[in-house]
């Protein structure tokens, strides 16, 4: 009977949880997947990469937060209204004085006064400490928060975190949550008639495959790494950068995709030139003219370093802001610039100090007068600048305007151990992207309401910042906005009202589900009716043989240390022999951070930054060999 068929199908329909598509596995994408499965939602990611992470997984400050639980036990006397200050004062570029009633806007509201409920999300659920915090340029008070234990970079160990808890589910529920990898989007997919958002469409191997679901969330970051790429949107919207061949710290995927699939169905966009070039990137000496830099985390100077010029002199005030730093080094124009950290400042920030030393970006000096000759000026000229500091930060007189509660490990001495790093702007985040709104919707670009079913958080969506990001935002925006769109979304699914089944007349439906004990129940709609029943339990499988373990090869270090160009590149990791030369093209770290090590043993640098399972979990097929215990270059 017709009742059969309307009753049956529903309650199916209702049963099933509604999918989420996120676009994007960076920690902007992550904390709206895992907003939206804590709230019952199905999620389907999808992202252009070969691993997850994208440039989160760089962040090397920490993450932002004001009156949080670290803050109050550390004795930092925050509060969010100071924070949201700060941002709007970096947002405007009104360093001083009264901020006009303009200048307060919506997004950085949100920003600021979810942030301490963001890092608290994060110690919460994914069980990291974040009980240390910096003060870097632009804040009134160290806000910055990650875990004194050090390890990882602070970005690393948030997103691998969220990495690990969502492919954990994908493994143990495939079902409800899915993992699609090395697939660009390049469509989004809706209703004609409601207009609202439904699927994306994404290229993998050459082929458009698609998948369809209630509601899209956009993270998939920005557009930085277009400084490299003729006819990209960076290109378009800051021809200046773009002839300045400046360098960046962004990966290769960050291009503008989800900025420029949402444009094609109307999503309005805002800001997009206003483009970050932060003022330490950090330059190897030995490929100087590399394009593809790692950043000098802002931490750094936070815990005391101090930027000399190329004569061994103070031009800015060290913790301004990342646009008034850049902008000083350009108009003071005497390159190379360097980074310098004396050993009071270093021994607070002493993991990273090591990591930047073992990439090769950094240097430790034993001496001051090492340290001038790094440079290439006199140690006189030095001893001039440091003396000059000491009595700035007695009198709190610097002409650059330093506070004198800003400064550390003073006072500073040519008797003393250094880490030195030449350091140069670089292109490091896009503030522009698209329009949103407070709750993460993407609004049109015509008429300003939301597109139904459309979120973007992250990088790519524009306005969070203004002209200017505030160091250690960038994973706090990441995770405020996720979460925003992950509520967001969570809420809409109630709203819809899936598209009518398909019509059955002259034709059958069958429709299959599983159960817990390996049978299934399979029921077939037709244009009489329903009939159900239970297939047979499947046929038990054979049992497998035990794989046999291929005998590996054993290297010397000196064999391996010929193996180290591009095109034939092999390092050691925890004594096996991996040949890197196609995998570098998908290492997340990007190109630079594999050829660092090409024909030598990288297992101290690894560890400082990866879990050991790591190589096993993603890269056992690049395992050619074992290294020889006793072996020596």
């Amino acid at each position: 009977p017709p009742h059969a068929f309307t009753c049956t199908f529903y309650i199916i329909a209702i049963m099933a949880a509604p999918r989420v598509i996120v676009i994007g596995g960076g920690l902007a994408g992550l904390s709206a997947a895992h907003t939206a499965l804590q709230a019952g939602c199905s999620v389907t990611l999808v992202d252009k990469e070969a691993f997850l992470g994208g440039n989160s997984t760089k962040a090397t400050s920490g993450i932002n937060g004001a009156g949080t639980n670290s803050q109050e036990k550390n004795g930092i006397p925050d509060s969010p209204s100071q924070f949201y200050e700060d941002t709007v004062r970096s947002a405007t570029g009104i360093k001083k004085g009264a901020l006009p009633d303009s200048a307060w806007y919506e997004l950085g509201k949100v920003l600021s006064y979810e942030s301490a409920d963001a890092v608290h999300w994060i110690q919460k659920h994914f069980g990291l400490a974040l009980d240390a915090t910096s003060r870097l340029g632009g804040h009134s008070h160290p806000r910055t928060h990650r875990s004194s234990s050090g390890g990882k970079f602070p970005g690393m160990e948030i997103t691998y975190s969220l990495i690990e808890a969502y492919e954990k589910l994908c493994k143990e529920q495939p079902s409800k949550f899915e993992l699609i990898n090395r697939a660009r989007v390049n469509k989004l997919l809706t209703d004609s008639k409601s207009g609202r958002v439904t699927g994306v469409q994404y290229e993998k191997k050459g082929k458009n495959y698609s998948v369809n679901g209630t509601a899209v969330v956009i993270a998939t970051g920005g557009y930085g790494a277009g400084v490299l790429e003729a006819g990209s949107l960076l290109q378009k919207v800051r021809r200046d950068l773009y002839d300045k061949k400046l360098p960046t710290t962004n990966g290769k995927h960050c291009t503008g995709d989800g900025i420029m699939v949402a444009q094609d169905i109307g999503g309005g966009t805002v800001g997009l030139d206003d483009v970050q070039v932060h003022p330490t990137g950090l330059v190897n000496p030995k490929i100087p003219h590399e394009r593809t830099l790692f950043l000098a985390a802002g931490a750094l100077r936070g815990e005391g370093g101090i930027l000399l010029d190329r004569n061994g002199k103070r031009f800015c005030n060290d913790l301004g802001t990342r646009d008034y730093v850049t902008g000083r080094m350009w108009e003071h124009n005497k390159a190379p610039y360097r980074l310098v950290l004396n050993s009071k400042c270093a021994k607070n920030i002493a993991w990273h100090c090591a990591h930047y030393c073992g990439r090769g970006v950094m240097k430790k000096v034993s001496h001051g007068n090492e340290l001038a000759k790094e440079i290439g000026c006199s140690p006189s000229a030095v001893k001039a600048t440091f003396d000059e500091y000491n009595t700035f930060y007695k009198n709190d007189s610097d002409p650059w305007g330093k506070p004198a509660g800003f400064y550390r490990g003073t006072p500073w001495t040519l008797d003393d151990e250094f880490f030195v790093a030449q350091v140069t702007p670089v292109v490091h985040y896009t503030m522009g992207g698209l329009h949103i709104d407070n709750k993460a919707n993407v609004l049109k670009a015509d008429t300003k309401e939301p597109i139904p079913g459309l979120y973007a958080a992250g990088e790519c969506a524009g306005g969070v910042h203004g002209r200017n990001r505030l160091g250690g935002s960038a994973l706090l925006e990441c995770v405020v906005f996720g979460r925003k769109a992950g509520q967001s979304v969570t809420e809409y699914v109630k709203t819809v009202k899936e598209s009518a089944p398909p019509s059955v007349a002259g034709g059958v439906v069958t429709i299959t589900i599983p159960q817990a004990d390996g049978t299934s129940i399979t029921v077939q709609i037709t244009g009489s009716g329903v009939q159900s029943g239970a297939a047979p339990a499947p046929a038990a499988a054979p049992a497998a043989a035990e794989p046999v373990k291929a005998e590996m090869k054993e290297y010397t270090l000196k064999e391996v240390s010929s193996h180290n160009t591009e095109n034939d590149c092999w390092v050691v990791v925890n004594g096996e022999v991996l040949d890197c030369t196609e995998f570098m093209h998908d290492h997340p770290g990007g190109k630079m951070a594999i050829m660092t090590f090409a024909g030598k043993d990288a297992t101290e640098e690894f560890n400082m930054v990866h879990d050991k399972n790591v190589v096993e979990k993603y890269a056992s097929d690049y395992i050619v060999g074992t290294c020889k215990p006793t072996s020596k270059l």
